[in-house]
């Protein structure tokens, strides 16, 4: 399967031909919820047999893991030189996640929440820690949200560290500078420095 297939087969089309992404229509009313974690040891055949018993799970429904591999020429790219600070150190990243179709149903929406939840909570001694970090584009409102545009720094930062490690004080003060009335706002955005009178 090719990238751009792979698109498909997220987006619910699989098998629809390549014409079917320039229909910006949207065509499922699936739900989803997502988490990451990013690996930093090998995984040991024990623990992926304890992920295979969550995806076996009945009510799971569409549980999927991707594994995706870090290292290469990635690894020789400082933290520091990007925003993505998830170089060296990493072997891969793991994005957690499950759709369902029960629209407007909260009780069955918040079983498969829950289900997402205690596996994240299951790989916890198996990822990184001290931040226990994950990938930003992989939002995950379980870490923390902003509560409106005057989020204090203290407040961002207890996701702001999983996302960007060391870099998310560096991006506060671009987006003091940038944005320093949090205009652009939202519920993980990075917050300003308070304006000094």
């Amino acid at each position: 399967m090719s990238w751009i297939e792979s698109t498909l087969y997220f987006n619910g089309q699989n098998g629809q031909p390549l014409e079917a992404l320039l229909n910006r229509t949207l065509q499922s009313k699936l739900s989803f919820k997502a988490k990451s974690d990013f690996v930093q040891e090998p995984i040991s055949e024990k623990v992926l047999e304890g992920i295979w018993e969550f995806l076996y799970e009945e009510e799971v429904g569409r549980g999927m893991l991707i594994i995706t591999p870090y290292g290469g020429k990635m690894s020789k790219i400082l933290e520091s030189e990007t925003p993505f600070p998830h170089r060296a150190g990493n072997i891969g990243l793991i994005q957690y996640l499950i759709y369902w179709e029960e629209e407007g149903n909260v009780t069955k929406a918040q079983m498969h929440i829950n289900w997402i939840r205690r596996l994240h909570s299951y790989m916890t001694p198996y990822v990184s820690k001290n931040p226990r970090a994950a990938y930003l584009n992989y939002r995950d409102l379980d870490i923390g949200t902003n509560r409106g545009p005057s989020t204090t720094y203290e407040q961002a930062r207890i996701w702001g560290v999983k996302y960007f490690k060391s870099n998310f004080d560096r991006l506060v003060h671009v987006k003091t500078k940038v944005d320093p009335t949090n205009f652009f706002w939202n519920e993980q955005s990075i917050p300003p420095l308070p304006v000094r009178g």
